[in-house]
């Protein structure tokens, strides 16, 4: 590969009419200039210059090697007044990706807002529940929902939001039973159950009473449904089947319908976080800074019930 820098080198000899007027103007002596260009020739196997005590000009490969070094001179300004204007604007693509639930139900209330107020980026979605590689599959940022601590590991971490799990129930069911007043009256009415990928521990519940985080009951089912999916559970749960558990978010707008409602309103099911997952701290771009603060900013109000 040739010196990039000796393209611009001979580009400035050409265009100055000479080694002593480029010399000058780049502040090289002029004994520098002819030993580079030499060697350029040298390693291209042509002349490129003429040099006389009273000519100085290009040959016929001289003129073509100018045409293409100045297009390529062109396009490396490009290249780099590009990459530092992302680094100081946010444009560009955002990547990112989260689970089918954390994306139908939190991130895509935030999606539009964020397009709307930064109008140079744009954003790819992935939603997916399989393990994703950040940094393999080349994503800048992973939204993950998660109830334990994340394990360790080299990306960086950003908590956005917490996003509490509580007990719904369907209008239709709270006309028809009597709803429970304590954790241990949900033994008598029927549940559905949220079941985890690749967890096959036995369907429980583990309440927490609001005010003391530190009392915990567990209360085992016997679910009429078990299911990974939440759509299908919460749209059972609004026929009237039974009482499940789900973070407030995903039932927000049922809640403000009307359709479900909070069962022992001072019990949480689970503690659950939404925390921003990113493959470095150094280097990130403004594009994808703009966006987790946007997302830091915005989901806290999008998972309050």
């Amino acid at each position: 590969m040739l010196d990039l820098n000796d393209f611009f080198l001979f580009v400035q000899v050409v265009d100055r009419g000479g080694f002593t007027a480029a010399g000058r103007a780049l502040r090289v002596p002029k004994s520098t200039l002819s030993h580079r260009l030499k060697e350029l020739e040298e390693s291209l196997g042509v002349r490129l210059l003429n040099r006389t005590s009273r000519r100085f000009g290009m040959t016929e490969a001289g003129s073509e090697f100018y045409r293409h070094s100045v297009a390529m001179l062109r396009e490396a300004d490009r290249a780099e007044t590009s990459v530092r204007r992302r680094v100081h604007e946010p444009t560009g693509t955002v990547r990112c990706t989260a689970s089918l639930a954390t994306m139908q139900f939190a991130i895509s209330e935030v999606l539009s807002s964020f397009l709307v107020q930064y109008p140079k980026v744009n954003v790819v979605a992935n939603a997916t529940n399989d393990l994703v590689d950040l940094v393999g599959e080349r994503y800048d940022v992973a939204v993950r929902a998660h109830t334990h601590p994340l394990p360790d590991s080299t990306l960086v971490q950003q908590t956005l939001a917490p996003a509490p799990w509580f007990l719904f129930a369907g209008s239709a069911y709270f006309k028809a039973h009597r709803m429970p007043e304590t954790p241990c009256d949900l033994y008598q009415h029927p549940s559905l159950f949220m079941m985890r990928s690749g967890s096959g521990a036995a369907p429980i519940w583990r309440l927490r009473e609001s005010r003391e985080r530190s009392k915990e009951i567990e209360v085992p089912l016997t679910p009429r449904l078990v299911s990974d999916d939440m759509k299908t559970l919460k749209r059972a749960a609004v026929a009237g089947l039974g009482i499940l558990s789900l973070p407030g978010y995903v039932c927000r707008e049922e809640v403000r319908s009307g359709a479900l409602r909070r069962v022992l309103p001072n019990w949480r099911a689970e503690d659950s976080t939404l925390t921003a997952l990113m493959p470095t701290r150094q280097g990130v771009l403004p594009s994808v800074r703009a966006f987790v603060k946007h997302l830091a900013v915005e989901l806290p109000k999008v998972v309050a019930l």
